[in-house]
């Protein structure tokens, strides 16, 4: 199995030549990046990965066929903790992002809406609330 995390090229020619796929691509599951540009957020390793960017992968390539495609397994989060010292550093990185990005695999790609998703996501943060969980609110504005 090829955990494709530089991007998706290696997953695309790994699908390509027969093998099994985990796409794990920087671009948009690495949830120790920042999650907005506010000076003020929590230590991040660097880079900037937004909900909506998150949202918006396609674990599955358009350019593999149906065979290739079936060879994807899916994708999988990185949340590295060097710069992440409590459990509650961890959640916040990694809630809403990780709901954004169980939706995208398990969603099809036509089913798939951002707004719709925002709504629900209410929620979801309902449940992260009653369960203690630190997180960041979809209600803070993305660039704040």
């Amino acid at each position: 199995t090829v955990m494709s995390w530089r991007g998706v090229k290696g997953g695309i020619t790994a699908a390509k030549s027969g093998h099994e796929v985990v796409m794990a691509p920087t671009t948009h599951t690495y949830l120790d990046y920042y999650q907005s540009q506010d000076p003020g957020e929590l230590p991040a390793i660097g880079g900037f990965l937004p909900l909506e960017t998150v949202y918006e992968f396609d674990p599955i390539p358009e350019e593999l066929t149906a065979e290739e495609a079936g060879r994807v397994l899916g994708a999988q989060a990185q949340l590295w903790t060097e710069y992440l010292p409590t459990p509650g550093h961890v959640e916040y990185m990694a809630f809403p992002r990780l709901l954004a990005l169980s939706e995208v695999t398990w969603s099809l790609k036509e089913r798939k809406n951002y707004a719709d998703f925002l709504t629900r996501l209410n929620t979801h943060e309902e449940r992260l609330r009653y369960l203690n969980v630190n997180f960041r609110s979809i209600k803070t504005p993305p660039n704040k």
